[in-house]
Order: C-alpha cells, then structure tokens, then sequence
C-alpha cells in the first residue's frame, strides 16, 4: 500500500511511535516561528529551559499582531524579542517586515520540510508542500530546544477539485466551499491533501490561502504536492534550490475522499459569527456594506493585491464604505510602489495599513457598532473585530473589492469590465527586515521591560481533588472566548496576571474573581471546545485562576495539547447528556486521580448530591506524566522527554 504525501513526510521525520491513526507519533522539526503576540511567553519558557542556543534547521522570531504602540508594552516586548533572539540564534523579523506566514512563504519555506509555529495558521505553510502545525508556545520551545513535536496521528483525508476556476471565483471560495462541506468541526483529527486535476493552475499563494483556512475546519494540517506551481514560485523569489518534487503515491488510501468540481463553485461567502457559516455571495445582495478590509495571513499575496489593484483602478469606492488595504509583507508593499498599483489602490479612496495582522486580530480599524465589515480574513468570531456588536463576514479579496465599489455585497461575477493583471516572473528580494543572531558564543544581553512577567508555576497534580465548577459554557467555545485579542488586551500577553482580568470576560465579566476566590476550579464546556487561535494564553491565564480541569464534550486539537502543557486536565463526558445536569457552582470530587489517569476514566462525584458521571481520560503515558508533574515545562526541567 503507498503512502501519502504526508505520511512519508512524516515517515521521514519519526522520532518514535507508530503510525497508525489515533496513536502518537514524535516528529523531528526542522523549522519554528513565533508571533510578538504568543512569541515573549514562548522565549520566555525556553530560557528557562536553560539551552544556550536553538537546534533547530531555522528559527523565526516575526513581529506582526501587536503594532500599535500606544504605550511602552509593545515596543518592550518587541525589543525583548529582539535582544533574546540574537543570543539564542533566531532570525528576527522587525516590525513593518509583514506577517509571519506570507513571510515565511516567500524567504523561508521548504517543501518537505516539518515546520511548527505558536500561531494555529502555520499549515499555511502546506501550500509550499511543507508539514506545517500551529502549536503552542511552550511546544515551540521544546521543539527550538531539539525536542520533538508529539501528535497523534491522523487520519488522512482528500479533497479532489476537477475542472476550472471561473472567473472571479478564487481559492478563498474554495476554503469557504469545503468549510460549508465540513464544518468548523469536520476536519478535526485528520490532516487534508488536496489534488486532483484541478490544483495544477492554482499557484502557491492560491495554495497557502487553502491551507490557512484549513485551521478553521480544525485540521491537524493541510497539505499540496510540491510540483511545478512550487519550482516556478520559489524561482521567483531566488529560492529554487530549495525545491523537490513530492507528491502521493497513486495507491495510497484516505479515511475520507471528497470532490468539489470547479466549474460549479460561485462566490462563497460565511456569515457572522462562524467561518462554517458559509452561503453563496449571491443569496445576500441586499445587505449593505459598513466597511471593506482586504488583507491578513490569508489574502494578502502580491496576486491578491494586484488583483485588487486592478479592480479598484479608475474607480471609487462607494461613499458609505471605509476599505483598508493591508500588504502581507515588505516585499509585496514594494513591489505594488514599484509597477504603480499602490497608486491606483490609494486613489479609490482606501486606506492604506501597515503589513501586519492588524483588524484580523482586532488591532485597529473596527467596524463601527451593528456595522457590516466584510473581510478576507480566517476567523468572525464574535467581538474578534474590537467592536461587540459587529457584523463580519468572510469573502475573497474579488468580492470585497466588487462590494466596496457598490456598498453593497455583490457578486464579483456581477462586475462588467475585464482587468488584467501580470505577477511578475522574478519578485523583488530584499531581506533587510530579518536580523540575523548574534554568531554562537557570544553572550547578547536579553533585555525585559516592566510588563513581562514570570512565566505562571503550575500545580502537580494529587491523587484526590475536590473543586468547584465556576463556569458552564456552550457549543464551539473559541479561543478568543476564553483569552480575547484585540488592542485594548493583546499587549499584556506577556503579563498574565494583568491578562487574567479579562479571562472569558466574553461569556461572564465575573469569571476571573469567582475563579480566584474558589481556589481550585472546574470549567464545562460544550463540544469543539477550544477551537481557534493556538494562543496558550487560553490555557495558561485559566491555570493561573487556579483552574485545574476542563470537563467538555470535545476539544479542539492544539487546545487540548495547551491544556496539558500548562497542567490542567482535558476530559470529556463518556455520556454527553451528563452534561445537562451539571451545574456552576457544583463541587466535585475525583478520586484515585493517578489510577483512574492509567485506566482511561475518571469517576466524578457531585459533592451535594452524591450523583456520579465519568469523565474520558484519553492521555498517552508521556501526556499522564505531564499533567502529575504539574505541566510540560515542569516535566521537561525534571529530565522528561
């Protein structure tokens, strides 16, 4: 039986384990990157480690989600990223030089290769033929320290387009198209391969938008071949040395195989405040338009912005509507200057920010309240944009362009006149923005500004623990339920005790008090719990309020594996109707906590009423050792591999 492309990258990188699906596997890593936003903690764990330098292929420290300096937090946290890259052997990329995964894909990926990163949109990277993970940080660091990355091993799925892209349809609507197939929820546990006929006209950024929305369907990863598409874009950025030919074997076998036939996708557009909310542009036609923003990880490519360019040219934007243009890199802002695209953007009436995350993240240029903000970005999670009540949908950068030019959500197809536009064969290389470290042996001073505070100390577990529940939730609780972004609260990421005040603040404002009053806390969530962004903060700042267990009905991938590391335990109800009856405010007991690990099943107690449920404890041995020692970097400093 032949082997998939992913399962002969990861054949080439096994450390220990066994392939088959549902066991664990270590995987060697060649590559890491970090965000300012989750990198300060990442480093931050890996100085405590005490190793004197990365061992690692590459290492990259990006600055990108915390740009806005409106105090002196960012810019410490910026110049600490700096000064302890340069002594421990990381790249550095400086503010302004772009966003971490367009970056990486133009200087820096290569097929074949295994790449982890703290940002859950690093499978971008698959569009290169790389096996790209978002992580958490603390994973990050084990990795940069020599370690392996451990996941358990995936299923293998396949998505076959035939046929063609017709016009203004894109890749974006293809990610929306099997985000409507799927769900938020489909791809969890399964790394996704895409193929078939029609992935030969798709070009890289085509590809890497795919692979970055692949996030969204909680896949472990996602993944192209590395074919002539690839040589031809890493030729252009004076990289083709670093190409190889990878693709599947022709009898390898999928656990799910699923076909979207080109010829009929339309404009696809997900309705707030999901990205599975997904239906064609054409149904909403009526809805008017508040605000454009055309940019982050996702489409920010020179293609998209050219495209952009040249249907915005001649033209302006409708009165009612605010457009932001968001460049993912230096390279590309350049080089839109340089052949005069820039201009013909600006003079429709856009505004122009800087290469960074920006309103994906909701740092700058939120809607205004009740508005209506379409957006080429991954994620509509509600209050993500900065403004509570906003209305965000998700669109390609064709759609964004044609609604902004009617101030109302229009079809592209719908849009008269041709435009035409040319990537160039060679991109314009210029790598000034990426300090290189310091040679090895030189001992860099590693400078800490007020706001960056001791990593949290975790607590090991006992065999016998009694807590309260201090908060119940639903369905799909998202990462920026439970640890918000946005630019009232992204620069404290560094700083969890200050963080902590704002701990699910989404779902109840008196969280945090009730959780440091109770001691020991019990959280209930809902199915695809902890689904979203990677940021480990979700784990680490509900640690810090002394929350020792999460009880849900399923979790997110990269969240469970945070919830471990910062030694709080993952269960889920053997019986999800026990849900329905357990309550904020109960106490329960678990008992024989070290045995009932082993065995896989935890019986938990209500204190008041004496009634019983059993919580699934589906932890490998290494996982088990973790939590007892109280967290990963606990674990690791003890001698633990």
């Amino acid at each position: 039986m032949g082997k998939t492309l992913a399962q002969k990258i990861i054949s080439a990188h096994l450390v220990d384990g066994d392939m088959t699906p549902g066991s664990q596997v270590a995987l060697r890593i060649d590559q890491t990157l970090t965000q300012d936003a989750t990198g300060t903690m990442a480093y931050l764990e890996f100085e405590t480690m005490g190793i004197p330098r990365v061992r690692t292929e590459l290492s990259v420290a990006y600055v990108d989600h915390n740009t806005l300096q409106c105090g002196f937090e960012n810019a410490d946290d910026h110049r600490y990223l700096q000064t302890v890259a340069a002594k421990y052997g990381v790249r550095f990329s400086r503010p302004g030089n772009g966003i971490c995964h367009q970056v990486h894909l133009e200087r820096f990926g290569i097929p074949g290769k295994t790449l982890i990163g703290s940002d859950s949109h690093t499978p971008t990277g698959g569009g290169l033929g790389m096996l790209a993970f978002g992580a958490g940080g603390l994973d990050v660091a084990v990795a940069m320290g020599g370690g392996a990355y451990y996941i358990t091993m995936p299923k293998m799925y396949k998505v076959n387009l035939v046929g063609s892209l017709q016009k203004n349809v894109t890749a974006k609507d293809i990610s929306l198209e099997i985000l409507r197939i799927l769900s938020v929820k489909g791809g969890v546990g399964a790394i996704i391969e895409w193929g078939g006929e029609g992935i030969a006209n798709l070009t890289v950024p085509q590809r890497a938008t795919i692979t970055n929305m692949g996030a969204e369907l909680g896949a472990t990863t996602s993944i192209f071949p590395s074919d002539g598409q690839t040589k031809k874009f890493l030729e252009a950025q004076g990289r083709g040395n670093a190409f190889v030919p990878l693709e599947s074997d022709p009898d390898a076998l999928y656990d799910l195989e699923i076909t979207i036939d080109l010829d009929e996708l339309k404009p696809m557009i997900a309705c707030p405040h999901s990205p599975d909310n997904v239906v064609a542009v054409e149904t909403l036609s009526d809805v008017k338009v508040d605000q454009v923003c055309v940019g982050s990880c996702t489409n920010s490519s020179l293609q998209d912005m050219l495209k952009v360019a040249a249907m915005l040219k001649g033209r302006t934007i409708a009165p009612g509507v605010s457009l932001s243009i968001s460049p993912g890199s230096r390279q590309v802002l350049s080089m839109l200057a340089d052949c005069g695209a820039l201009n013909d953007i600006l003079a429709s009436g856009a505004r122009l920010l800087e290469c960074a995350c920006g309103p994906c993240i909701g740092m700058g240029f939120s809607p205004n309240s009740g508005g209506v903000s379409l957006r080429t970005f991954n994620r509509n999670f509600l209050g993500r944009s900065g403004t509570r009540d906003g209305q965000v949908y998700l669109v390609s950068p064709e759609t964004a362009v044609a609604s902004a030019l009617t101030g109302f959500i229009t079809d592209p197809r719908t849009v008269e006149a041709d435009v035409t536009y040319q990537v160039p064969a060679q991109f314009k290389v210029d790598d000034s923005g990426v300090l290189m470290p310091l040679p090895e042996g030189n001992d860099g001073e590693v400078l800490r500004g007020p706001n960056i505070k001791e990593f949290p100390k975790s607590k090991p577990f006992a065999d016998h623990l009694t807590a309260e529940i201090v908060l119940k939730v639903g369905d799909n609780i998202t990462t920026d339920h439970i640890m918000p972004a946005g630019a009232k609260i992204l620069p404290y990421r560094s700083n969890i005790p200050y963080l902590s005040n704002f701990c699910f603040e989404v779902c109840d404002p008196e969280f945090p008090a009730r959780a440091k009053q109770a001691g020991d806390g019990i959280v209930i969530g809902g199915t695809n719990y902890g689904q979203g962004s990677s940021r480990e903060h979700a784990a680490l700042v509900p640690m810090y309020l002394g929350v020792r267990v999460v009880i849900a009905k399923s979790f997110a991938r990269i969240h469970v594996a945070n919830l471990i590391n910062a030694g709080i335990l993952p269960l889920t109800f053997k019986n999800p109707a026990d849900y329905d009856w357990v309550a904020q405010g109960a106490k329960l007991t678990f008992a024989d906590i070290r045995a009932s690990m082993a065995c896989g099943e935890l019986v938990i107690t209500d204190e008041e009423s004496g009634r019983s449920f059993v919580g699934i404890c589906d932890l490998t041995e290494r996982q088990q050792n973790i939590l007892l020692a109280g967290g990963l970097l606990n674990y690791t400093k003890n001698g633990g591999q």
